[in-house]
């Protein structure tokens, strides 16, 4: 199969999926519950949520391995498990998405704190590295470590992948719009500044998921390409920003509402359109059908 970045480099944009852990949650993961083991529990739930976004127009879909470390598997007891719940999860992704269509390895943040000196740069590195030779093993074409807000932990990760798979590598960290109009993450640190970092950890492809709806994407895209302007751009953007009401989150962009924005991304500078929170196979659709018809 092609590579993602060469598939790029030829011109194409390519659709990514959206939502998982709403996805999981209606189909009836309760509070406090693993979502990696149902990669064995419950397997068929699991790649009913993949195959629906192939079935969209995806040309690439994401692993429930999100939480799959070593650090967040031991909060549910499973911690000796990572390589079994990490491998299944792709292997479920591979089977729906067929020798034509590229897996992405999901990995998140570990949720500790280098700064705090809750975890070394050595232990993430083995966590990191751990997590993604067991979603390559299962078949993933690339390791997208997502989510990210802390600069030196996505560098890890991208190194930990970089080094110890042959998965091309994707890393987005996620961004808010401060006061002043500009985005920086938790930690501070701005699109700009993760650019250069973790291009020159070795990222294949970067970007921002999760923390805004695709309009504000658009800003974080301009401001990496005012940095960069080859490296490939992955987004996966919310359906909004959530809304609590009735003790109900829910997310307001229709699938309309983002399709209509996905001219705009494109333009801006963006390579692989997706989606987070609040996204469906319908959203997915519809931002096929426009990349489709550009």
């Amino acid at each position: 199969m092609s590579k993602i970045i060469q598939e790029i480099q030829k011109g194409r944009i390519l659709v990514s999926d959206g939502a998982w852990g709403t996805f999981l949650q209606k189909k009836g993961l309760s509070p406090g519950e693993c979502p990696e083991e149902w990669n064995i529990t419950r397997p068929d739930d699991v790649f009913d949520i993949a195959q629906s976004y192939i079935q969209a127009g995806a040309d690439m879909i994401e692993t429930n391995s999100f939480g799959g470390n070593w650090y967040k598997l031991k909060g549910y007891g499973l911690e000796n498990q990572v390589f079994e719940l990490n491998k299944a999860a792709a292997e479920i992704s591979r089977k729906a998405a067929g020798p034509d269509r590229f897996v992405l390895g999901s990995v998140g943040p570990t949720g500790k704190l280098l700064m705090m000196e809750e975890v070394t740069e050595d232990e993430l590195y083995k966590a990191f590295k751990d997590q993604s030779q067991a979603l390559e093993a299962g078949g993933a074409n690339a390791i997208v470590i997502e989510t990210m807000t802390d600069l030196e932990e996505a560098r890890i990760a991208v190194k930990a992948a970089k080094e110890n798979t042959a998965c091309e590598v994707i890393c987005t960290m996620t961004f808010d719009k401060i006061l002043s109009g500009e985005f920086r993450t938790m930690m501070g640190i701005s699109p700009g500044e993760m650019t250069e970092t973790l291009v020159e950890a070795g990222a294949s492809v970067i970007g921002a998921n999760c923390g805004n709806g695709i309009a504000d994407m658009i800003g974080i895209v301009k401001e990496i390409r005012q940095v960069n302007a080859t490296i490939p751009i992955l987004i996966h953007a919310n359906a909004g920003m959530p809304q609590y009401c009735d003790g109900e989150t829910t997310f307001p962009e229709s699938p309309a509402d983002m399709a209509g924005r996905v001219k705009e991304i494109i333009e801006a500078g963006a390579n692989i359109i997706g989606g987070c929170c609040g996204t469906t196979p319908d959203h997915i659709r519809e931002v096929h059908h426009v990349v489709k018809s550009l």
